[in-house]
């Protein structure tokens, strides 16, 4: 049986290697390292994939998040909602925008940000709400969108862990993860669905306005050369990372589906254990797995943890610890126990290998030890 990896990065390249090592042999005998006509094309790929107006590359997924927060406007102090039960980076941005940071709770299920929390966390001095479509997901955003819309809110949806998932409104029409509120985000970082071979990013917008100031804005505020509109930022994706990125996503359709059969298996097996809560998968969204994510309802998640690494079983813990308790965000307001679901999380949440190129060895022997472990404490 081949190494068991969370992510097999190298089972990968192996399938489409030959593609890739084309990729970057013709960036490397075109010289055009920074904005070569890969990044062009890579962004009108991306635009028909996510059927969305404009796709802006840069140079990660967190200078999205804050080149999105320079565009809107806002001004020190103004208050932003976002999700305590994600990676910093949401935060992050926020403060360095100067925001004021508030933190409300996920929903226990579907572990994205809860809809009744926002509406509860809304003041006067709100502007912006940045939901996180966690762990592959959408989160609720056609009633974030009515929130957003009675109290004149902008949305900036952090789409990092789900491009390729689909949010269906009660319509029955369909949008991509970060096509539907004012500005999307992503990372292409290497682990992500869609991953470069380093850092990368991308900003996505129907509004002509905002592509075009956040264009200027990740390139030092440039309209045209050497004239500087805006004050901006140096955050461009390398154009070989387009190319890389230009080859992988033709089969973007192709690995999602590959996760979504992992999951499914998992959710078999595990169906019968009282100890694990599977992830929730809602009506609204499509799950395209960028994690596969249980909760261990007997306070043995540490131990679990512990006896797959005895078994050379990789897995996470994302997230260890809520952000309103991390050092750089703590508020004199929030007390340890503010947020309760995102607390119990914390202390139960395991993510296990989750990658296209899993094979069904692998698969049955970490379900074999999960379930044994299980067996082993009745």
């Amino acid at each position: 049986m081949r190494e068991i990896q969370m992510v097999d990065l190298k089972a990968q390249y192996e399938k489409i290697g030959t593609e890739i090592d084309n990729a970057i042999k013709s960036v490397l005998q075109s010289t055009a390292f920074i904005k070569g006509p890969d990044v062009k094309q890579f962004e009108e790929e991306m635009q028909a994939y996510m059927e969305v107006k404009h796709v802006i590359s840069c140079a990660n997924g967190t200078d999205a998040l804050h080149i999105a927060m320079m565009v809107l406007g806002l001004n020190p102090g103004d208050e932003v909602i976002t999700t305590d039960f994600t990676f910093v980076a949401t935060a992050e941005t926020a403060a360095l925008s100067g925001l004021k940071i508030v933190f409300v709770d996920p929903d226990p299920g579907t572990f994205n940000i809860s809809v009744e929390a926002v509406r509860k966390a809304i003041t006067r001095k709100t502007r912006l709400i940045v939901p996180v479509h966690l762990f592959g997901q959408c989160a609720d955003m056609e009633s974030i969108l009515d929130l957003a819309g009675k109290h004149n809110l902008y949305v900036i949806e952090d789409a990092a862990q789900a491009t390729g998932a689909e949010y269906y409104f009660k319509n029955g029409t369909a949008k991509k993860a970060g096509t539907i509120g004012n500005i999307g985000t992503t990372s292409f970082f290497p682990s992500k669905n869609l991953g470069c071979f380093g850092d990368g990013g991308a900003l996505y917008t129907n509004d002509d306005e905002y592509a075009r100031k956040l264009r200027s804005i990740a390139n030092h505020g440039m309209k045209i050369r050497y004239s500087y509109s805006d004050i901006g930022v140096n955050s461009r994706l390398d154009t070989i990372q387009a190319a890389i990125l230009r080859v992988k996503l033709k089969y973007l359709n192709r690995f999602n589906d590959a996760r979504k059969r992992v999951a499914d298996i998992y959710d078999e097996a595990f169906s019968g254990c009282q100890e694990i809560i599977t992830p929730e998968r809602v009506s609204y969204s499509s799950h395209i797995f960028h994690q596969y994510t249980i909760r261990n309802k007997n306070g043995k998640r540490d131990e679990l943890k512990s006896f797959l690494e005895s078994k050379k079983i990789p897995s996470m813990i994302y997230y260890p610890g809520p952000l309103h308790l991390q050092e750089a965000y703590r508020n004199p307001g929030y007390k340890e126990d503010h947020f309760p679901v995102t607390s119990s999380l914390c202390k139960e949440v395991l993510s296990l290998p989750m990658h296209p190129e899993m094979e069904k060895e692998q698969l049955d022997f970490i379900i074999l030890n999960v379930l044994n472990f299980f067996e082993t404490l009745q």
